[in-house]
């Protein structure tokens, strides 16, 4: 620690005093960072006083190079004469195994060179007895090539003379042929109209009979629904006579009500519409007429519900439960379209 450097200094060097009180003085008082800085300047000094101007760090070194030259001078001493032996190896080696080899390769060479010199005469030799026998194959295929030539000629005339009279036989049949299937594709041609006339004149009475049938049909379910109207709108007027009545024998017993008389114009031209309805029958349009009729008589048959008091039999349907069917009829027959 820096205490103890300080002491070790204080008691070489003799600077800084000699007495205990000194050192406390300086423990106590002086920071550690001055008392290292003085420690570091007081051992230098005394390094410098003990070993002089060079310092231990630098002669170290001065040393280790002095070392490593002479080392170094040794290895390269020892790298040439080992150099020196490999080289003078290498030079035997070589005198010892490739002299040898490049005596052979030279023979190798000159032996080489005497075998080409025999190949290619042999070679000339062998060109000419081609060329030779090439020359006598030549004239021959000359002498067949002239032969071949007149054969060919004369098959040619004779082919010519063959194929003329074969064509003259085959134009002969394939005309007669062509003018068969000529006939025969136009008469096919007519039947095939014949038979699509026919087919279409079957389908066409096939179809007037059907729609003679869908028309006759529809008429029937026209004059069905007509009659079937006409039959409802007379079942309506009977039952609303039948109310009617017995509304009147309930007006004339029940003298207490007295605004009975009020509504018997509503009940007359809700009687009158509903004449003028059924006498028109289907030519009313039931877009217009028909609606405002069985509001009216829902209307009337509103009020005389509530004018009504006698109680019903059980065993017998009134006038007014009539009315109500062959009212829910007409709306069934004639839809009211808002």
């Amino acid at each position: 620690s820096a205490s103890t450097l300080l002491s070790r200094i204080t008691g070489v060097s003799g600077l800084l005093g000699r007495h205990f009180g000194y050192t406390m003085f300086l423990k106590k008082y002086i920071p550690v960072q001055i008392l290292q800085y003085l420690a570091r300047k007081f051992f230098y000094l005394w390094a410098k006083m003990t070993f002089g101007q060079v310092l231990p760090s630098k002669a170290r070194c001065f040393y280790d190079q002095k070392i490593l030259q002479k080392t170094f001078g040794e290895w390269k001493e020892q790298w040439t004469v080992c150099r020196e032996r490999k080289l003078s190896l290498r030079a035997d080696n070589h005198y010892r195994f490739l002299h040898p080899w490049y005596l052979y390769a030279r023979a190798w060479r000159a032996y080489a060179w005497q075998q080409q010199g025999k190949r290619s005469k042999y070679c000339v030799a062998e060109s000419h007895a081609k060329k030779q026998t090439m020359l006598r194959t030549w004239q021959r295929w000359l002498v067949y090539v002239d032969v071949q030539k007149t054969k060919h000629g004369m098959q040619s005339v004779a082919l010519a003379f063959r194929e003329r009279s074969c064509l003259r036989t085959s134009w002969a049949v394939w005309r007669r042929q062509h003018y068969q299937k000529c006939t025969g594709h136009k008469m096919n041609i007519l039947a095939l109209q014949h038979w699509a006339q026919s087919l279409q004149f079957r389908a066409w009475l096939q179809w007037r009979e059907l729609y003679l049938y869908t028309q006759n049909e529809k008429q029937k379910e026209s004059r069905a629904v007509t009659h079937h109207q006409h039959w409802e709108l007379r079942r309506c007027m009977g039952a609303w006579l039948g109310y009617l009545n017995l509304h009147q024998l309930k007006k004339r017993q029940n003298d207490a009500v007295i605004s009975s008389d009020t509504n018997e114009p509503g009940t007359e031209q809700a009687m009158s519409d509903f004449c003028l309805f059924s006498r028109a029958g289907p030519r009313v349009s039931p877009k217009q007429d028909t609606p405002e009729v069985l509001l009216r008589l829902a209307a009337v048959m509103g009020v005389h519900e509530k004018n009504a008091c006698s109680p019903k039999k059980p065993g017998k349907t009134s006038s007014k439960d009539c009315l109500m069917e062959s009212l829910c009829t007409l709306e069934a027959l004639y839809p009211i379209c808002v």
